[in-house]
């Protein structure tokens, strides 16, 4: 039955499932009938908390002779809720799930949740180890951890306390990494971690991301595409946008952590950037880059949010011209800030979250049928989709070999994705 692991969340999550997955089958997990499965968890909203709960369970009726262990941020912030699961054979805490040791010692044995528990005080992890992966299965980019944790404190998020303090990889070994993974035969790589853009701040002389992403670049001339997971504006230091706008090989989109176009909501979320600052960033990036295409997160029906605060975060979307647009209605988590703020009538924010769903859909319409006519260098994936430069998803009428970059010429598009000819 082997070893399987069911992910959710962040990219991060992605790249930590193929480290633990291979930590579990070295350590004998998964041979002669012992099946394994490995729930990473999320706990960005209480929503992804309870999406996790009901998978376990319907692991379980499907499968009710394998062992579920549950990790991730979810499990780290509540761990007792699932130990108290009938389905949950153990849980482990975000820095026992990276451990090789942890794997080998893993004992299915308690019935009390305090003896099916393994999850230390996040808070006092200090080190982010370079956890080596050479490939990934089934995915035609790699992912490079680069940093783990968060410092800030945003009103609506947990977690920083699922997570820890942010803490950098040494260049030296991201570096190494790249190149491992570029010598078997990966063509995109993508930069990966909870805060990416305070890469550093923990190392000695304080290296940025865009020192590290330079250094990338130098050292694996074999790479073709190297690829940021999501930024925060704010934080983008000039050495990134040096690197952006000099650099073909790294690719020209990003997706940035907005979170609200209102500044009233921005200051009541904590975040540190401004209405402003995030469309001006934007048209400076532009302006170096004239092919990027943005990405962003933006939350409907924060606590306290008026209708016109929230007119004001819709417009953000064509004010920075976002194409790919992930849009959250407001869940209130447990433990933090905002669930003790003036709640807004949950459907309402419903309401708003649609109403920012289809302007994103729209604003990607926009730009897929801008992109009718064009020839584009894609990615294939395992999936027999691609993806472009800037992220867009292609779909070819025939078959093709996944982990390819090939050009093709874009002769439709059918509202989601482009169409090859």
């Amino acid at each position: 039955m082997g070893v399987e692991v069911l992910t959710f969340g962040c990219r991060l999550n992605a790249y930590e499932a193929e480290a633990m997955k291979r930590h579990a089958e070295a350590a004998g997990h998964g041979r002669g009938g012992d099946g394994l499965v490995i729930v990473n968890t999320c706990a960005v909203t209480a929503e992804a908390s309870r999406q996790a709960r009901q998978a376990i369970r319907r692991l379980h009726r499907e499968r009710p002779e394998a062992r579920i262990v549950v990790t991730g941020c979810a499990a780290q912030v509540e761990p007792q809720s699932f130990a108290a699961m009938p389905e949950v054979a153990k849980v482990l805490g975000n820095a026992e799930k990276m451990k090789p040791q942890t794997w080998g010692e893993l004992a299915f044995s308690g019935t009390e949740g305090g003896a099916r528990t393994l999850v230390s005080d996040i808070m006092a992890v200090r080190e982010t180890a370079p956890h080596l992966v050479d490939g990934f299965e089934g995915r035609a980019r790699a992912f490079v951890q680069v940093q783990n944790g968060c410092d800030h404190r945003c009103t609506f998020c947990i977690i920083p306390y699922g997570r820890g303090p942010s803490r950098s990889v040494p260049m030296g070994a991201v570096v190494d990494q790249v190149v491992r993974l570029v010598d078997n035969g990966y063509r995109e790589v993508v930069v990966t971690g909870v805060d990416i853009t305070g890469y550093g701040a923990d190392l000695p002389g304080t290296p940025r991301l865009g020192r590290l992403v330079g250094q990338i670049l130098k050292h694996a001339p074999g790479l073709e595409r190297l690829r940021l997971s999501s930024i925060d504006s704010v934080e983008a230091d000039e050495e990134l946008l040096e690197a952006l706008a000099s650099d073909s090989r790294l690719m020209p989109h990003l997706h940035l952590s907005l979170q609200a176009g209102d500044d009233m909501i921005l200051k009541r979320m904590k975040r540190r950037h401004s209405r402003e600052d995030a469309v001006r960033f934007c048209e400076r990036v532009r302006r170096l880059r004239p092919d990027v295409v943005f990405g962003a997160d933006i939350i409907a029906g924060f606590p306290t949010e008026t209708e016109e605060m929230f007119a004001r975060s819709l417009a953000l979307v064509e004010d920075c011209g976002i194409v790919h647009l992930h849009a959250f209605p407001f869940s209130p988590r447990p433990g933090t800030p905002a669930a003790r703020m003036p709640q807004v009538p949950r459907e309402v924010v419903k309401e708003r979250a649609q109403r920012l769903r289809a302007a994103g859909e729209a604003a990607l319409r926009r730009h897929l049928a801008g992109e009718v006519g064009q020839r584009r260098r894609v990615l294939t994936e395992y999936t027999g989709l691609a993806r472009t430069e800037g992220f867009a998803l292609v779909r070819f009428p025939h078959p093709v070999q996944p982990a390819e970059i090939v050009e093709v010429t874009i002769a439709g598009q059918d509202g989601r994705h482009l169409l090859a000819a």
